[in-house]
């Protein structure tokens, strides 16, 4: 059933329009006052009859999920055998509560790794077949080595149509308990991995999904939204519409009708300064044969265990051609992005920032926030009604100057501080303009005062982009290095 059939017969049988939300619990980190990690190993539980107060699993059921994860990869049963008898332990996890997970967990973290003796040989063996006839064979050993028990155990749970379902949502239970627990990180580890290989863009579908796609596909977007929320059928259907609105999304032939992340293209006339107009369900909209801008205003992941895996650079790529392929006139490709790091960085940053003011402008933000010198504290507060700001304030002016700093400047470990600029530049984009207001919401407003920015795709420069990146130099146009303070 499309979604305009569906919501169709909804209206017949008088059943109001309601938009389905993520469901309790979606996507959160661990709960603050979640049990902390049994302080003995599992090594140790099994070999004792008695289990103590912060362990969930008895040291005898410990023992019978550790023999059943033994017998997945049995040297003596098919891969088939296998792949039921992993089912069968999917089915027992699924009906555990959390604390059982984590023994289950732990099982596979401790006791399904490497032989370290085997390994040890083998990597000194490579290194002394260095450079000799036999490196090869010496190194086809070491890779031998290095295939651990817990990889063959975790490959057999993908036998199974469910099972990359299942491991996906494995993960996504594991991850907000790694940083409590770091015994869970080789399990974590062996997990990225395989998805890096099962979810390589080679094996992923880009599909557009529209206004006849599923009514159940529509529901999981709205779910899945995680820049700009959806807040009505007629929103959705906005977003979907045929004449100057798209939406692609990468799909995997195991998980057929979840898209693993999906992006929400504007065709327009020029490039986008707000989300306010992207959003208006009463705009005129542009013919698509007269655009000349494809505006990308939202790209969303949906899969929490797929976390560390990579696809939006060949999301982006792949759309861009699609629409080329349909649209030759368009010519510039560019986002709409939230700077959701922005607001948090320049409370811990703003008093850096005061030195680098000129004379000029310090004395007349001074005299704004009562203050000479100005305060970070008072600056703050003065900034905090951007909306208010008329476009010649000179806080105005500081707040987008600290803006394209944070943008174009701010790195960690050699990488932009804020997440999706990471993102965008990390595709080879450039930070192109910055745009006051651009997102009115409070959501907007708690974020980075309302500022929004352009991420261009300038597809001829996208690999001369990421070599600079590369080298700690962020893609900047000339008018967000004008907005830089000129001392420091």
């Amino acid at each position: 059933m499309s979604a305009t059939e569906w919501f169709q017969a909804r209206l017949r049988s008088g059943e109001k329009s309601k938009v389905p939300v993520a469901p309790e619990g979606a996507a959160k980190s661990a709960p603050k006052n979640a049990p902390k990690p049994s302080a003995r190993s599992t090594a140790e539980r099994l070999l004792v009859t008695l289990r103590k107060a912060d362990e969930a699993l008895s040291p005898r059921a410990l023992r019978r999920v550790l023999a059943d994860l033994q017998a997945v990869i049995d040297p003596r049963v098919s891969e088939v055998e296998g792949g039921r008898r992993a089912h069968a332990i999917a089915e027992a996890y699924r009906a555990a509560t959390t604390e059982e997970r984590r023994d289950y967990w732990a099982l596979m973290s401790e006791h399904f790794a490497a032989d370290a003796q085997k390994l040890k040989t083998a990597r000194d063996q490579h290194q002394s077949a260095v450079g000799t006839p036999d490196e090869g064979q010496a190194e086809l050993r070491l890779r031998r080595a290095l295939v651990s028990p817990r990889m063959r155990l975790l490959q057999r749970f993908a036998v199974e149509p469910e099972g990359m379902r299942f491991l996906v949502d494995l993960r996504a239970d594991l991850l907000p308990h790694l940083k409590a627990d770091k015994r869970l990180l080789s399990l974590d580890a062996e997990l990225e991995q395989l998805f890096s290989t099962w979810f390589d863009v080679a094996f992923l579908e880009l599909r557009r999904i529209d206004w006849d796609s599923p009514a159940s596909l529509i529901e999981k977007l709205i779910r899945y939204e995680a820049v700009h929320d959806i807040k009505s059928w007629s929103d959705v259907k906005n977003r979907l519409d045929d004449s100057d609105r798209r939406c692609y999304g990468f799909f995997h032939p195991r998980l057929p009708n979840e898209p693993l992340i999906f992006v929400e293209v504007a065709l327009v006339d020029r490039i986008s300064d707000g989300i306010t107009p992207l959003l208006d369900e009463a705009a005129v909209p542009v013919l698509p044969a007269k655009a000349t801008t494809a505006i990308f205003y939202s790209i969303s992941n949906t899969q929490n265990g797929l976390r560390g895996v990579s696809f939006g650079d060949s999301l982006i790529k792949r759309v861009v051609e699609t629409l080329q392929d349909e649209l030759p006139r368009l010519k510039t490709f560019a986002t709409l992005s939230p700077i959701p790091g922005f607001r948090t960085w320049l409370a811990k940053n703003a008093a850096e920032l005061l030195p680098r003011l000129d004379e000029k402008r310090e004395a007349e933000i001074g005299r704004l926030v009562g203050s000479l010198p100005p305060t970070a504290e008072r600056l703050l507060a003065a900034v905090d009604a951007a909306t208010s700001l008329d476009a010649r304030s000179p806080l105005r002016q500081w707040l987008l100057q600290a803006a394209a700093e944070y943008l174009g400047r701010a790195l960690v470990d050699g990488t932009p501080a804020d997440p999706v600029a990471r993102f965008h530049l990390g595709n080879g984009a450039r930070v192109e303009r910055l745009n006051w207001a651009g997102d009115p919401s409070p959501k907007g407003h708690k974020q980075s005062y309302g500022l929004m920015v352009n991420y261009l795709y300038d597809l001829k420069r996208l690999d001369k982009h990421r070599t600079w990146l590369a080298d700690g130099k962020v893609a900047v146009s000339g008018d967000i290095e004008s907005l830089y303070f000129k001392k420091g």
